[in-house]
């Protein structure tokens, strides 16, 4: 299985190289070459089958033999050891909920898979790397949790100190030892602006940097998986379609859906539900694709990206080219984009609204993105009644206890914190290590931190 870059300019690389690299070093992101395709027996017998079952069934499409048959199942049995249910509400619309996993957010499938194989990969070659991640809320605690105490590996975490609540913070700035989180005064972009830089920076390239933020294909590869599961949980028969609504920020989690129909996935519509940061949305309907410039700060909190990173990803599985600057060099294709995905933007009253009505409706508590993605689908279901048969699958991306204030101001009722929560609500942080303003404040910090 090969990969090129999404700006074409670096040579093809095999899937641990694409791994290990994160990003291409034309500051393109790895794309597969060609997509490999599921039977539509296969995908029956899914139904049937346990999540580690069917995640090794796909998991292998990707990665062939590069890692045996025996190791592949011991990664793939610690890294998704957790449920992941499917919960019918209404006639024919469904909740996957994401957020069982140890850091409660749909983050912990591509990070914890991440992890394990990047460990595997630098055990057989005796080597040791630096991850550099942007956070807008979620990823960052799952990424560094995932990779909490690996010997061969360290972590550095980029978070927008005023724009992440305090559980995601605590995630990350808890663990010490190999992991360090650092809050800079700044936008999500501005974060993925540095470790992008940090990447491309030749000057660096002998600290061994890679990526665990969904540049790193290796962290689209898992979310495929909750795709085809949740599928399987609700489809009667061969070949039947559904809907997806995606609550969408860098655009990982809609790229692993469009990846899966690839496969062979039957999807009517992804439905990419975005807050207020609403690029994607304007540049469906117009053609014209304008970055929002800074993002807008919002209730869903890991969805405030301004210029998601996946475009590339998307715009290549459509015949076009975008770069990491959001300069256009080839329209995709508009009319099979269209026809494949619709967007909505939800703005925060309009989520607020969801969660109040949610809660009176099902007696369940929905937290802030999942809420963007319910909100978009109730569009879409007004908008295209001739539609009402399909069933829909929503995704809870993020656990209502992350977001306490919002949650009890809303609807007057306290969301239980899991275990995993529980345990460092009151844990102590490590202090802020740097002041980062500028590409050259994080460039320094690293190369004092890690230039030995």
């Amino acid at each position: 299985m090969k990969f090129h870059s999404t700006n074409y300019k670096s040579k093809e690389v095999d899937f641990k190289t694409a791994i290990l690299q994160g990003q291409a070093l034309d500051h393109g992101l790895y794309m597969l070459n060609k997509i490999p395709k599921i039977t539509e027996e296969t995908l029956d017998s899914f139904k049937t089958m346990d999540f580690i079952e069917m995640a090794l069934i796909i998991i292998s499409k990707f990665i062939g033999d590069i890692i045996s048959e025996e190791k592949l199942k011991k990664i793939v049995n610690a890294a998704l050891n957790f449920k992941i249910p499917v919960e019918k509400i209404g006639n024919n619309d469904y909740l996957c909920y994401l957020d069982r996993g140890p850091t409660c957010s749909f983050k912990d499938f591509g990070a914890r898979m991440l992890a394990r194989i990047i460990e595997h990969f630098l055990e057989i070659e005796n080597k040791h790397l630096i991850i550099l991640t942007a956070t807008s809320g979620d990823t960052g605690g799952a990424v560094a949790q995932a990779f909490y105490e690996m010997p061969r590996i360290k972590v550095v975490v980029l978070y927008p100190k005023d724009e992440i609540s305090d559980l995601q913070r605590k995630q990350m700035t808890t663990l010490g030892k190999n992991v360090i989180a650092i809050g800079i005064n700044g936008k999500f972009d501005d974060c993925q602006s540095l470790v992008k830089t940090a990447f491309a920076d030749k000057e660096l390239k002998k600290l061994s940097l890679s990526s665990a933020n969904s540049i790193n294909f290796g962290r689209l590869l898992p979310q495929t998986l909750y795709y085809f599961w949740s599928y399987s949980r609700i489809v009667e028969r061969k070949g039947e379609e559904v809907l997806f609504s995606v609550p969408s920020g860098n655009f990982g989690n809609l790229t692993g859906g469009l990846i899966a129909e690839k496969m062979g996935l039957p999807v009517k519509k992804f439905i990419s539900a975005v807050n207020e940061n609403d690029e994607f949305p304007i540049f469906l309907r117009t053609g014209v694709y304008k970055k929002v410039e800074p993002s807008k700060k919002c209730l869903s909190n890991a969805m405030n990206v301004g210029h998601p990173s996946n475009l590339a990803r998307i715009f290549d599985l459509y015949g076009g080219q975008i770069d990491e600057s959001g300069n256009i060099y080839k329209m995709p294709n508009m009319e099979e984009l269209r026809k494949d995905i619709i967007s909505y933007s939800i703005n925060d009253e309009v989520t607020k609204d969801t969660i109040v009505n949610f809660y009176e409706k099902q007696e369940k508590i929905i937290e802030p993105h999942g809420a963007v993605g319910w909100a978009a689908l109730n569009i879409y279901r007004n908008n295209y009644p001739e539609n009402t048969n399909l069933k829909s699958i929503t995704f809870e991306t993020a656990h209502p206890s992350k977001f306490p204030d919002e949650i009890i101001s809303l609807i007057k009722i306290t969301p239980e914190l899991p275990l995993s929560l529980k345990m460092i609500r009151d844990k102590k942080e490590f202090p802020n290590p740097k002041e980062i303003n500028n590409y050259q404040d994080f460039k320094n910090f690293l190369q004092k931190e890690f230039g030995n």
